[in-house]
């Protein structure tokens, strides 16, 4: 419908030269936006926010494309400036854009658990707001080592090259990369209508499930992959049924929490690894937010101490203010823990999918199968070429004389190529080949080591054209390639587990209350198995060197006390940990309790009311008894300090219903038994005890409970005082043994 409006004062003239003036037409608004804006939405779609199966963007791309073109995998750094120069050439949208993509893949900016860029100079941090990076012109660049498994076989038809925006130059379409670095770094990237943010795994990790992935379609991702693994570390509050969602359908929400000491001289606490949502500057913000409100009383400063060595956050507390309790208000009401949403939105042929990391996997593989094919079949070509050419020397080594015979008597060089096919019944190529051989090459034995290859090529043509048709014998060669990059460059995990933290008001959940197998290792490890899945199991797996230290059935209401080599004791319960297979390596203690770097367990207590007691020996010779109910609490403190004394080395530490009779020996050699009656117990968990063994110029050694029977004097060395120097005495008691 048009509807023209009259204008009685415009001239005739002026609307003949106005054609379509002053005309309003009625269009509907969504034929409007289907002509104008798709277009759009679906090129930022496309080509613009959201990685591929490679794990790029395009902007990615052209940048590291372009660098691998300029040498910079294995040369020299070069300004950075340079480089953005030459990437416009693939890339129009400007420098700045450039750069600052640049910037995120660089190696000293920290955004990328594995960076694509060797940097050097200022490049910011991905931890602060406010630290900018210096300009392109002064800072350098390089690709980083692992950016060779990126472009490996690029130059063997392995992927496909497309023009460029102007058609003077081409680009892949897509990386052959030989790992799924799709999962190995983060990617956040908004669309129209739709946004993608792809969180980090393990390099190794992630290398280990693909290949898991290959032999066994049915392979439990969970069972080699832990979680994700972001570049900034932190503890990930571990929610499995959240976790399993994740690895099925892509979507769920991540909980990160910061990672923090606390040293006890200075009273002052350092957050070292903060979340991968958040900076330092968001953080202080809040906390003097909160500190004008009211609602934090607990410091007297706050200063932000990054520097060369790393990030580092200081909080001053105030006496008689405990450490975890108020990090426990910093992690609810600050975004020292924070959510990361992940949305894994991938572009698979051209269109968006949310996928799980499994569907990931299996996309990445076919990807990746296709990518080796093509590498395969480009250099099968090229040796069915050589063989060609080959077979055609091998026939004029009938007559080398015959050959020279004829080019020499033929008048036009034109027709040299038509008279050797004719001579020999050889094909056009090979008597081009033949002809543009040199002079001093037409001798029997150079033809005889050229055709000497004839033999190996043909092997290695069958094995190619065997390879192409045997999909076992293309994944066997994937799997090799994963097994060396995951030990080239697979690196321990930066982000740990850690448990949340009940809510004291909370009622307590109602847990299914049954027995189950514990079982705790010299190295660490926690299993919690049901009875019926051990009788299904077969041997324990176990690290290599590590050895079973713990085995009981135990309640699932059990407390356990973790003593550590720091002087310090870490609670939990039974029903903290999920039940497992023995076939898997279990829950790694000093993770999932959060214990401080290098912290080893010493000892492992379990009780249900706290009504036994502990012994502790010491090399000093000094004995204590502690009521175990010193270690309980009525808040869910998770960490008690001064759990023990601190003045002697803990020879050894045992959990008693009631007094019984214990053995020792010194490094002396001197044995002695009696019975912890002698000692009286005292409420303090950090007492230094009493000397039970008075020892010159020598140590406790070794301490044990006492059983009849293992001695066959025993009354000899038995005491009904303390201390006592011992009976000389040439027995080790470690290795005695009776029935």
């Amino acid at each position: 419908m048009r509807k023209k409006r009259e204008d009685n004062n415009r001239p005739a003239k002026i609307d003949a030269y106005i054609e379509g003036a002053g005309i309003i037409e009625q269009k509907n608004i969504v034929d409007t936006l289907e002509e104008n804006y798709m277009p759009y939405a679906m090129s930022v779609i496309v080509s613009r926010a959201l990685p591929e199966i490679d794990g790029f963007k395009p902007s990615h791309r052209k940048l590291l494309y372009t660098m691998y073109k300029m040498g910079l995998l294995t040369g020299a750094r070069t300004k950075s400036a340079n480089i953005v120069g030459q990437t416009m050439k693939l890339n129009p949208h400007g420098d700045q854009a450039i750069y600052a993509t640049m910037v995120r893949l660089a190696r000293g900016n920290g955004a990328l658990l594995h960076p694509y860029i060797d940097s050097k100079g200022n490049f910011g941090k991905a931890y602060s707001r406010d630290m900018s990076y210096a300009a392109s012109r002064y800072t350098e660049a390089k690709l980083d080592p692992i950016c060779a498994e990126l472009f490996g076989d690029i130059d063997k038809d392995t992927v496909d090259l497309v023009p460029n925006y102007d058609n003077t130059l081409t680009e892949p379409v897509l990386f052959p990369v030989r790992f799924p670095s799709v999962l190995v770094n983060n990617n956040i990237g908004i669309a129209v209508s739709m946004a993608s943010n792809i969180c980090s795994f393990n390099l190794r990790e992630i290398c280990e499930t693909t290949i898991a992935i290959m032999k066994d379609p049915e392979h439990d991702v969970s069972a080699t992959l832990q979680g994700p693994d972001f570049p900034g570390g932190g503890f990930i509050v571990y929610d499995e049924e959240e976790m399993q969602r994740i690895y099925k359908t892509g979507r769920g929400s991540i909980t990160v929490r910061g990672k923090y000491t606390f040293d006890k001289d200075s009273r002052c606490i350092e957050v070292t690894e903060i979340p991968p949502t958040t900076t330092v500057e968001a953080i202080i913000d809040k906390v003097l937010e909160l500190v004008k409100l009211g609602k934090i009383n607990e410091i007297s400063d706050i200063r932000d101490e990054t520097d060369l060595s790393g990030l580092k956050l200081t909080f001053d507390l105030k006496k008689g203010k405990d450490p975890d309790e108020f990090m426990r208000k910093m992690f609810r009401m600050t975004p020292l823990q924070d959510a990361f949403a992940c949305n894994f939105n991938i572009l698979i042929a051209g269109n968006p999918r949310v996928m799980g990391v499994y569907e990931i996997l299996e996309e990445w593989i076919a990807f990746r199968i296709e990518c080796v094919k093509r590498m395969i079949f480009f250099e099968l070509g090229k040796k069915k070429d050589k063989l060609h050419l080959l077979l055609g020397l091998k026939k004029i080594l009938l007559d080398i004389d015959k050959a020279i015979k004829i080019i020499r008597e033929t008048n036009e060089e034109a027709e040299v190529v038509p008279n050797l096919m004719i001579g020999f019944g050889i094909d056009e190529v090979q008597a081009e080949y033949v002809a543009e051989i040199k002079l001093r090459h037409i001798n029997r034995e150079y033809i005889l080591k050229r055709t000497e290859e004839i033999d190996q090529l043909k092997a290695e043509i069958e094995d190619m054209e065997e390879t192409l048709e045997s999909p076992r014998k293309i994944k066997k060669l994937i799997i090799d390639e994963l097994t060396e990059i995951a030990d080239k460059y697979g690196q321990p995990r930066r982000t740990l587990f850690a448990q949340a933290f009940g809510d004291e008001e909370e009622e307590e959940e109602q847990i299914p209350d049954y027995t189950v197998n514990c079982f705790l290792t010299a190295e660490g490890y926690f299993k919690r198995i049901t009875a019926q899945s051990l009788r299904m199991s077969g041997e324990q797996k176990l690290k290599e060197g590590d050895e079973v230290i713990f085995e009981q059935e135990l309640s699932g209401k059990t407390d356990l006390l973790f003593f550590t080599d720091k002087f310090q004791v870490y609670k939990s319960c039974v029903n903290d940990f999920a039940d497992t297979k023995a076939s898997l390596m279990g829950d790694y203690i000093p993770a999932k309790l959060e214990m401080e770097p290098n912290e080893k367990i010493v000892k492992m207590i379990e009780t249900e009311d706290y009504s036994e007691q502990i012994v502790l020996f010491f090399k000093n010779g000094k004995c204590a008894k502690v009521p175990l109910s010193s270690f309980e609490t009525k808040t869910k403190r998770k960490k008690l300090a001064n759990a023990y004394f601190d003045g002697s080395e803990l020879v050894a530490m045992y959990k008693i219903t009631e007094d019984c009779d214990f053995i020792l020996q010194s490094a002396a050699g001197k044995i002695m038994i009696f019975n912890t009656a002698l000692v009286l117990p005292k409420a303090a968990r950090d007492t230094q005890g009493v000397q039970v063994m008075r020892l010159t110029k020598t140590e406790l050694q070794s301490a044990m409970p006492y059983v009849e029977g293992m001695l066959d004097d025993a009354d000899s060395y038995r005491t009904k005082t303390v201390p006592v120097a011992g009976t000389a005495s040439k027995l080790d008691i470690n290795q005695i043994t009776f029935e």
